[in-house]
């Protein structure tokens, strides 16, 4: 099989453009071979049938992170599969948020909680690059937490898994964290028919979708939690569905933050918000 034979029969799905760059991706991760060992003609030792495969799997629209088993994200290389939501590069732009933030304090005595952390791409980033930080991750997917467990194995980074359910999260605890982020489900699930069957059909439903008379269930959970649970001067992270980012800051002032603030994302929506617990004079 060559490299047309490889990316011509996805255009039905994804266009010329993204077929190739599907087809190039899986050569570079699957068989280590660059643009120039492609056209040297290096494809010719590979097992054909094990391309044929691949290609099939492609094929049924199964997304390519799942076909190869990894996902980048933020330079480092993610298990993933059908357990967990393939990460985003908008998550990824959220970290940067955090680490990028002068409250970033790398000491032992900063600790941060991931709600929902699905892959553990979020908390296993935090975790490497903030080395002083005491991180910990919850989901309530006991399927998730075995994947990220296993990504945080994998980069060598030290991070608590618990199995947790974000909306019964208790309203009254003693305040412990130094910084909660959360990117939780927030798609409506009236945005399904015009999602890609490509997520529908094959990324967890449970880490996607929302009812749509309630699309702020999480953050309101979440919200009320973080502002017990918070040190004061704590802040929380969220990532948003843009559609509802001002609903959202909304509720964050009603439950009492200050510093609510909303971010835009490299395509200008309005993709985080950021709040801040109320130090009490």
């Amino acid at each position: 099989m060559g490299f047309r034979e490889l990316w011509q029969p996805l255009c039905g799905l994804y266009g010329a453009d993204e077929a190739k760059a599907i087809a190039r991706l899986v050569l570079e991760v699957k068989y280590g071979l660059t643009m120039a060992d492609i056209l040297y003609g290096k494809m010719e030792q590979l097992d054909s049938q094990a391309l044929q495969a691949l290609q099939d799997r492609l094929l049924t629209g199964e997304p390519v992170q799942y076909v190869l088993g990894e996902a980048e994200f933020g330079g480092r290389r993610f298990l993933v599969d059908r357990r967990v939501l393939i990460p985003r590069p908008e998550t990824y732009e959220l970290c940067q948020l955090i680490l990028n933030s002068q409250f970033s304090i790398r000491n032992s005595q900063f600790s941060i909680l991931d709600i929902g952390t699905g892959s553990g791409c979020i908390a296993c980033t935090l975790a490497a690059d903030l080395p002083g930080a005491d991180v910990t991750a919850w989901d309530i997917s006991a399927d998730a937490l075995d994947v990220a467990r296993e990504n945080a194995r994998r980069l060598d980074v030290s991070v608590t898994f618990q199995q947790r359910d974000a909306l019964t999260l208790p309203l009254d605890t003693p305040s412990h964290w130094s910084l909660i982020v959360s990117n939780p489900p927030y798609i409506c699930d009236h945005e399904r028919a015009a999602m890609a069957p490509n997520v529908v059909d094959y990324e967890p439903a449970q880490a996607l979708f929302v009812p749509d008379d309630d699309p702020l269930r999480f953050y309101r959970s979440i919200g009320h939690y973080a502002l017990s649970a918070l040190v004061p001067g704590g802040r929380l992270y969220f990532e948003l569905n843009a559609g509802h980012a001002d609903e959202v800051r909304e509720l964050l002032l009603t439950q009492g933050f200050a510093d609510v603030e909303l971010r835009r994302d490299q395509y200008d929506k309005p993709r985080f918000a950021k709040a801040c617990k109320p130090i009490k004079p």
